[in-house]
């Protein structure tokens, strides 16, 4: 039953409908939460996730936290509800089929009880704008889940829906989870709520797809398959779901799905973006590399007017999110409430340069003249722009050992540095890194981290590059310095034998000062907290190798391992 009443937030008095019932086309009911309803109609702003209404409420009552604050949850992502309400606009959350209050199954991903949750939102949204409280116009609010789930209504074209503005959202949903195939562990925490997540506001409605479509020969071999990896073995949590799945069925699919395919691709926002055609403006923070790849791609496919704005580091927002708002309402004061205000005036993207810590604006990414240039593996671990003239008899090759993480507390890492830079040295965009390099096992992880280092040695991660190494196939998209991996099957990797890897990186924007320089960092694991890795949830590093491996890395006149690195020209 739905029950209005009016709060206090800081000085002011909202008015909220709480639990109000909105039906589906299948009869299924959501349920969803109201505020700012008043006398005149008013637009409304829609928030749509699985992470339960209450918890968007704590907005009015809990500061912003920032990590590394213990306080922070990554779930409270629906925005700032008491300035969506002074800015003249009704705040409706909701809960998603088959979570919190509502009715139905979510059974997969994106995809619930066989009801795409895009065709749920355009019902939700259509609901919304008939509501006498509302004038009829429509836009979405919220951050990574929610802002998925803006392009997932977009892409059915409610008529309602006017504008979407989308920060951090996740686009190629098998890169938001397996990063150049290798397993990221904090989808677990969102959805189970780990380590700074509250995760799902889940019900008994929340099932495995896996565990509903598939015949139980099937599930048992698929079940077989995943626990002969070794990485799966010495990880416990992943064993103990895989046996026992029951209340970790998101993370279940996950984990039985460890390759790219129809799972992943039945939603996919990049591939559905064209059939966008409201104007989307796409936000995302640097230091979250694989989310600004998405971004980008999604940007780039969208079929209606959109912008794209890329903001500094450090690469977690606010919870709950407070972020944004200001260019959020510009947009939407725009497009909803159509007053003039210039914002279509501007150039469509804007990029944040780290290090100048300036933005830069064009009509594309990268927004500047780029060129491909090679920084060189060397020895005595420097990188130069000048190949390596020597042989593998005399270049030796650099290596490491890495003992699995069940035995050892230490992650090794070998790095290359260039010289100290003596002029700016701008890079924007996406590269490559080809490496040569030798393992003794069938499989491995080679995670690159890019770092720009300061006099005195403080340090800002730019990038990163992930990739397993039965994962190394290139697609037909593939350019120079622009690598694309299929990630639909594994092929094993022959001990002993020296393969090419074309890794990756992620799209960044740094100015390198006079003083500084770029350093690299290789390894199959990652340390669990560092510089950078302070700044995020702590379940937020890959499934580690878990057997041990001997790499060797050739970079001499037949090996060039180098990077590709996206330098500006203009």
């Amino acid at each position: 039953m739905t029950n209005t009443t009016t709060i206090t937030a800081g000085t002011r008095e909202i008015t909220v409908s709480k639990d109000l019932r909105i039906p589906m086309r299948d009869g299924v009911v959501l349920v969803g939460d109201a505020y700012g309803i008043g006398d005149e109609p008013r637009p409304a702003l829609v928030a749509l996730s699985p992470y339960g209404k209450e918890l968007q409420a704590l907005a009015l009552t809990m500061p912003p936290q920032r990590r590394p604050s213990p306080m922070w949850d990554g779930c409270i992502e629906a925005g700032d509800i008491a300035r969506v309400v002074d800015e003249g606009y009704v705040h409706v959350i909701g809960d998603l089929r088959g979570s919190g209050g509502s009715e139905g199954e979510h059974i997969g991903n994106y995809n619930a009880g066989g009801v795409s949750l895009g065709e749920d939102a355009y019902d939700f949204i259509e609901w919304v704008a008939a509501q006498p409280w509302c004038d009829g116009r429509v836009g979405m609010i919220g951050i990574s889940y929610f802002g998925s789930m803006q392009l997932l209504a977009a892409a059915e074209r409610p008529p309602s829906l006017k504008a979407c503005f989308i920060s951090g959202g996740h686009y190629d949903f098998y890169e938001t989870t397996y990063h150049g195939g290798i397993m990221w562990l904090m989808p677990r925490a969102a959805r189970e709520g780990r380590g700074g997540d509250s995760g799902w506001a889940f019900t008994d409605r929340i099932k495995s797809r896996m565990l509903e479509t598939l015949s139980d020969d099937e599930l048992k071999a698929r079940v077989v398959e995943r626990l002969a990896d070794p990485d799966v073995q010495a990880w416990p949590n992943l064993v103990h779901t895989l046996h026992y799945p029951v209340h970790h069925e998101a993370w279940f699919d996950i984990i039985t799905n460890e390759l790219d395919g129809p799972w992943y691709e039945e939603r996919n926002p990049i591939t559905l973006a064209p059939q966008v055609e409201v104007p989307v403006w796409l936000q995302i923070d640097q230091g979250r590399g694989w989310t600004m790849d998405g971004t980008i791609e999604a940007y780039e496919a969208l079929g209606g007017p959109k912008k794209l704005t890329i903001g500094p580091y450090p690469p977690m927002q606010s919870r709950p999110w407070v972020e944004e708002h200001d260019k959020m309402f510009r947009w939407y004061d725009y497009w909803i409430k159509g007053i003039e205000n210039g914002v279509m005036d501007e150039p469509p993207v804007s990029v944040f340069v780290e290090g100048t810590r300036e933005y830069v604006h064009g009509d594309q990414f990268p927004p500047k003249r780029t060129e491909h240039r090679p920084l060189y593996l060397r020895t005595r671990r420097k990188l130069s722009t000048e190949p390596e003239p020597m042989g593998p008899e005399y270049s030796a090759p650099d290596g490491f050992y890495q003992a699995p993480l069940t035995v050892t507390d230490t992650v090794e890492i070998i790095s290359w540095s260039t010289p100290v830079f003596e002029e700016p040295v701008e890079i924007m965009g996406t590269g490559a890194a080809h490496l040569f390099v030798e393992i003794d096992q069938p499989d491995t992880n080679l995670i690159l981290r890019f770092w720009d280092e300061a006099p005195g040695g403080k340090r800002q991660l730019l990038t990163t590059a992930y990739l397993k190494a039965s994962h190394r196939e290139l697609d037909e998209r593939t350019t120079e310095g622009n690598p694309y991996h299929p990630h639909t099957r594994a092929v094993p990797v022959e001990p002993g034998k020296i393969e090419e890897y074309v890794l990756r990186i992620y799209p960044f924007a740094a100015t390198l000062l006079p003083g500084h320089k770029l350093t690299v960092e290789l390894s199959n694991n990652e340390p669990m907290a560092d510089e950078h890795n302070a700044l995020l949830p702590p379940d937020a590093f890959h499934l580690p190798v878990g057997r041990a491996v001997t790499h060797k890395v050739y970079r001499d006149a037949q090996h060039p391992s180098r990077l590709l690195l996206p330098f500006v020209v203009d």
